[in-house]
């Protein structure tokens, strides 16, 4: 950006969105990592998690490479996105198969909402972080998508399970951009 950030400004430096996409995606690694824990290689729906989690850690590998390139401070609450992701993934896993799945559909929701502020928020700035972010969104939609179509819906309690997990999501997001 051509414009240094200063606290009043609006917009989010590109700084605070590599650090907070990179916890995200760290995040989302960890979440499928307690899923598998619990449902194993050959639970239901195990295969879709494993795929899922195969492109999680190579959205992480991607932020964790531009953190180190551009030199952008990481969240100092990771350890804590650590034991909470696992912790999320491997209660819903341990719920049930659809329980596992609605988490899937909670997250990238909220994950949805945030990628496409920041490419509403980059316009034509960052053409690097802008092209990725929008290669992630899609393939974040895509595990939302593949969620519903394995019975995330069918959840016990799936309303509040997912207004539960959202608000999370939400406060995690908010939380690692100042932190």
């Amino acid at each position: 950006m051509s414009k240094r950030w200063r606290p009043g400004d609006r917009r989010e430096p590109v700084d605070t969105m590599i650090r907070v996409d990179q916890a995200g995606e760290y995040g989302a690694t960890r979440i499928y990592a307690g899923q598998l824990a619990i449902l194993g290689d050959r639970g239901p729906h195990a295969a879709e998690v494993a795929g899922m989690a195969q492109q999680e850690e190579r959205h992480r590998a991607y932020f964790d490479a531009m953190i180190a390139r551009r030199g952008v401070r990481p969240t100092a609450l990771q350890p804590v996105w650590n034991v909470a992701g696992f912790a999320l993934g491997a209660v819903t896993a341990a719920i049930g198969p659809e329980a596992a799945m609605a988490c899937t559909v909670a997250v990238e929701t909220e994950i949805d909402r945030h990628y496409q502020a920041q490419l509403d928020e980059l316009g034509d700035e960052d053409a690097e972080l802008k092209a990725m972010v929008a290669q992630f969104r899609d393939e974040e939609l895509e595990h939302k998508e593949a969620a519903l179509a394995h019975g995330a819906e069918q959840a016990p309690a799936y309303p509040v399970m997912s207004a539960l997990i959202r608000a999370g999501c939400r406060i995690a997001i908010a939380a690692s951009k100042r932190v």
